[in-house]
């Protein structure tokens, strides 16, 4: 897919910018990109109808790649858009954007791993949740 819009994406949702988001130059601070995009993420992690994770197991965050396209600024609203690139043994990848006004500010891949919490060590993904996965699949 050569520029996704949000309309695009098998999954979306949005969150409200806070005033306390912002930082001295005005508009929001980067590192809460990481949060937008978490709020995204756990709409399909952690999705109640439709569970993923493998009993005594949790996801965590393996690799965050994300670029910076614009700024965002207060007051207002970020629609995050995202869908899985890839499933692995134990890992999933994650594409996603934000978006203000329509306007794409940023997009970012991250790649979760499913681990035991006992061992500390990766975990297959069962055949069911890579099922559930699929549906939410976008091409690259």
């Amino acid at each position: 897919m050569d520029d996704p819009t949000i309309s695009d994406f098998p999954v979306k949702t949005f969150d409200k910018i806070r005033y306390s988001d912002t930082d001295r130059q005005g508009h929001v601070n980067n590192s809460i990109f990481s949060s937008f995009l978490e709020t995204g993420r756990v709409e399909i992690l952690y999705n109640s109808e439709k569970p993923l994770l493998s009993e005594n197991c949790s996801f965590v965050i393996a690799s965050i790649k994300l670029n910076f396209l614009k700024e965002i600024n207060w007051p207002g609203e970020v629609e995050i858009g995202t869908g899985i690139l890839k499933i692995g043994n134990s890992s999933i990848t994650f594409y996603q954007k934000l978006f203000q006004n329509n306007i794409c500010v940023a997009d970012a891949e991250t790649i979760i791993v499913q681990v035991n919490d006992q061992t500390k060590k990766s975990h297959q993904l069962s055949e069911k949740t890579k099922s559930l996965l699929m549906e939410l699949q976008i091409r690259e």
